[in-house]
């Protein structure tokens, strides 16, 4: 009864927060909103039996891309008037695309036949996979490690400072062709 409790409470999180995470107009809200939504499939992973996946989630997702979102995001300064309106021309077919998926998912659901999940604690999966990962399937690994450095230089282009040289010359190349930078 309480593992029952614990699963819809970390489900009743990840929906919760997944919906801030599309429904806030602050960009540093909604990737904090996603923070919470990746600890509650964290949980349900955990709760799953599936430790390896929350151990993943935690570290890779939640310790590794999600805290760089959170740096790219707060370094690069967009101005509040460049931001995208919302209005009901984008809402109402995402409303609609969005019901059409979630009657997708739940005729998949309730048409799938499930296994009977063991009875007795899941086996711990972490060890074996984690030799795995540093013996046989060491070339992915490494191939997913610069991958994510790949991006981390991406964003750390993207935040740096732009020398005053630079911004005077983008000036000179502006006012030549005509353009007014704001």
């Amino acid at each position: 009864m309480s593992g029952d409790l614990v699963f819809y409470g970390f489900a009743l999180l990840t929906v919760l927060s997944g919906f801030f995470v599309v429904a806030s107009r602050n960009v540093v809200h909604a990737a904090f909103s996603l923070l919470f939504t990746l600890f509650g499939v964290a949980g349900l992973y955990a709760q799953l039996g599936a430790d390896f996946l929350a151990v993943t989630q935690t570290v890779v997702y939640i310790g590794g891309i999600l805290v760089l979102v959170i740096f790219a995001v707060m370094m690069t300064r967009i101005p509040r008037s460049d931001a995208p309106r919302r209005g009901l021309d984008r809402a109402v077919p995402a409303a609609i695309l969005s019901l059409l998926a979630f009657a997708l998912v739940y005729m998949v659901i309730v048409g799938t036949r499930w296994p009977e999940r063991a009875t007795g604690a899941p086996e711990a999966t972490v060890a074996e996979i984690g030799t795995g990962l540093m013996t046989t399937f060491v070339f992915p690994f490494e191939y997913a490690s610069l991958v994510l450095l790949a991006a981390m230089v991406g964003a750390a282009i993207l935040i740096r400072e732009r020398a005053p040289a630079d911004e005077a010359a983008g000036a000179d190349d502006a006012a030549g062709k005509g353009e007014v930078r704001s």
